[in-house]
């Protein structure tokens, strides 16, 4: 059966809210299309005044839609270059959910179009991509895999001698200090595991407990957004069906089973290393995350279209960037170390789209 994305994100806004505690806190008006709301003259938002289209996302071999993964390369190398937007296409081309199996490239100037990197089973349902150097790692749903893919499109590994829950975001942790590693969050039981580098790979299930809405391809709301600040040692979580960001300190520090998330807050032996930074609207089944220059995290709402920035635990800017159907925005990464050079790029759903917010 094609479950179309208006039909999708219609049942996504009916779960998000079924709760009346989560109905009563999304009660915040969104700007209108193209509009800032800012309470802060240092918000990044505001100074990002122009929305352009990169390209085109559609897979030019098979016709995979609706791209939810994206990434920036660190660095070069086979079909990359550094810079270059990597994305990752979560239906295939008759738009059934879940059934998308390849990743694409695109200059990040307009115009761009997308060059295939990779098409295979193993990636079916990418949902998030984390880049290492440059090898794309991809949190696959419905394979329930974590494969490994090479600068030249080539499956190098898939991770599947560990026992994945719906593989659904995905992030590089180079800490300070320690040793770096890539995170993984699933959507079936909310818990969020730790990938240790070596060979072979190790696993450390670090978090459990973050709320899921066991919703199908299309109607999945659970952690996800990952995005680590370096400067802060911190990995931010969005967790969309609890409409709320959490960060987690210093995680290479988190053993396994480290941290539990309850109603009432964060137990385990590292309950510490979690901080509740933001909670209720303007967040509405927020899904991906990045985070700008100024140490700000964009968090992007699939239930308005609305990107709300996050200065800690304030909210100091929110803009709506699709006035069309709801669940537009998957995927976002942003580049720059200031006003004039940021760059913040994120998926749109509606037409198949990468754009960016620049000066």
């Amino acid at each position: 059966m094609i479950v179309h994305r208006a039909f999708a994100f219609a049942a996504i806004a009916s779960l998000a809210v079924a709760s009346p505690a989560l109905a009563a806190r999304r009660v915040a008006v969104p700007p209108p299309p193209g509009a800032y709301f800012s309470a802060d003259r240092n918000a990044v938002l505001p100074k990002l005044g122009k929305e352009i289209t990169i390209g085109s996302t559609v897979d030019p071999l098979n016709g995979d839609v609706n791209p939810y993964g994206l990434a920036i390369a660190p660095a070069g190398g086979g079909s990359i270059s550094k810079g270059d937007l990597v994305v990752c296409n979560f239906n295939d081309s008759a738009n059934i959910q879940g059934l998308g199996t390849t990743l694409e490239v695109l200059h990040p100037t307009p115009g761009s179009q997308p060059v295939r990197l990779a098409a295979d089973p193993t990636l079916t349902g990418c949902a998030a991509i984390a880049m290492g150097d440059p090898n794309p790692w991809v949190a696959a749903y419905d394979a329930n895999d974590n494969p490994v893919v090479s600068d030249s499109g080539q499956i190098i590994t898939p991770i599947n001698n560990y026992p994945w829950t719906g593989p659904w975001g995905q992030a590089f942790v180079a800490p300070p200090k320690g040793a770096p590693a890539f995170y993984e969050s699933n959507a079936n039981d909310g818990s969020i595991v730790r990938i240790n580098l070596g060979n072979p790979f190790t696993f450390d299930k670090i978090v459990t407990g973050f709320p899921v809405n066991h919703g199908v391809p299309g109607q999945i709301l659970a952690p996800s957004g990952l995005t680590y600040d370096p400067k802060r040692d911190l990995l931010y979580v969005v967790d969309g069906e609890g409409d709320q960001v959490v960060s987690i300190h210093a995680p290479e520090n988190v053993p396994a089973g480290g941290i539990v998330v309850t109603k009432h807050g964060f137990e385990g032996p590292s309950a510490k290393a979690a901080r509740l930074v933001y909670m209720g609207a303007p967040l509405n089944a927020p899904i991906s995350a990045a985070l700008l220059y100024n140490g700000d995290l964009a968090v992007g709402n699939t239930g308005n279209n609305v990107i709300v920035e996050l200065a800690g635990s304030k909210v100091v800017a929110m803009r709506k960037v699709d006035a069309g159907t709801t669940g537009a925005i998957f995927g976002m990464a942003a580049s720059g170390t200031s006003a004039q050079t940021q760059k913040l790029y994120f998926n749109d759903d509606n037409d198949n789209t990468v754009k960016v917010l620049s000066q």
